[in-house]
């Protein structure tokens, strides 16, 4: 348990980080933020503070969320003019010897967070990468997987903050390896979308009713998460953003440069990818990640559904 009334900050208040800090807010801490857009009714209507440079989060907060779409946004976030690390460095430690925290919620590349670590952690602060999976569903419903990299005191720390947002919290390592975690994740789920949109191809070009295919398939061992969710919005073609094909793509460029740093061969990733890619050309960049199964209804001829 962690008491109420802490002093928080949140910078980003997107599509995920909007309801995050909001079920921060609800659990009655005090919330400073930061973003680029306006903003949402939900947080300045329930008592959040506006501050207008993200080192203005840092300096009236104690721990520091962060929630942008990529590597640049969290660098510049943190160490750009006017950024998070310039209020660090009035962090004063307390009674027990702790400075203020940074939590990057976002997901980014491993080896960047790694430097950002020993950077935050030079100014006596904690440093935390905690990327999230669960889409806006999740970051609304506190039902979000979280990875987390860091030191185990400085988890224990944040972990009721973070169990507000997420269901399942679990501490993969040091400093990076929640990144990892999350680029693995992201791998996941690019071949799962593909495996899914290529049987509803399938399907639905050989004559079947691809709805009743998905219906049946659920009650058997292709059943899955993305199966369900993602199955039906092909079938609904219902692709507005919960998880852009953008940032998917983002995710899956960091999977690849991971892998020829380290020798991996990662040809199903390289195929999702390039799948990503053609969706992007197509002028769906900004549509969910489901939407994967245009690319693969453009090369079939056929569509899932009207």
């Amino acid at each position: 348990m962690i008491k109420s009334g802490l002093k928080l900050g949140f910078i980003g208040l997107g599509i995920m980080g909007a309801p995050m800090a909001g079920h921060l807010l609800k659990a009655g801490h005090v919330l400073f933020v930061n973003t680029r857009g306006t903003v949402p009714e939900a947080l300045s209507g329930g008592g959040a503070t506006l501050c207008t440079t993200a080192q203005g989060v840092a300096e009236r907060a104690d721990i520091i969320f962060i929630m942008v779409p990529d590597t640049p946004d969290v660098q510049a976030v943190l160490f750009g003019e006017h950024g998070v690390a310039a209020g660090l460095k009035a962090s004063v430690r307390d009674s027990s010897g702790r400075g203020k925290a940074v939590v990057d919620c976002s997901s980014i590349d491993p080896i960047a967070t790694r430097g950002f670590a020993e950077k935050i952690q030079a100014l006596g602060c904690d440093y935390l990468d905690a990327p999230v999976s669960g889409g806006e569903v999740g970051a609304k419903a506190a039902s979000l997987t979280i990875m987390v990299g860091g030191e185990e005191q400085a988890f224990e720390r944040i972990r009721p903050l973070l169990a507000l947002m997420g269901k399942n919290v679990t501490r993969v390592g040091g400093a990076g390896d929640g990144q990892v975690c999350k680029v693995a994740n992201q791998i996941i789920v690019a071949l799962n979308i593909a495996a899914v949109g290529e049987a509803l191809v399938f399907a639905a070009r050989a004559g079947a009713d691809p709805a009743r295919v998905r219906e049946a398939l659920m009650g058997g061992f292709a059943a899955s998460r993305i199966l369900e969710v993602h199955g039906e919005r092909m079938i609904k073609r219902s692709f507005a953003p919960g998880f852009r094909i953008a940032l998917h793509q983002k995710d899956l460029n960091l999977a690849l440069q991971g892998a020829r740093a380290l020798g991996v061969a990662l040809p199903q990733t390289a195929s999702a990818a390039q799948l990503m890619q053609c969706c992007a050309a197509l002028g769906h960049a900004q549509a969910d990640h489901s939407a994967l199964v245009l690319a693969l209804e453009a090369m079939a001829g056929h569509a899932v559904a009207p």
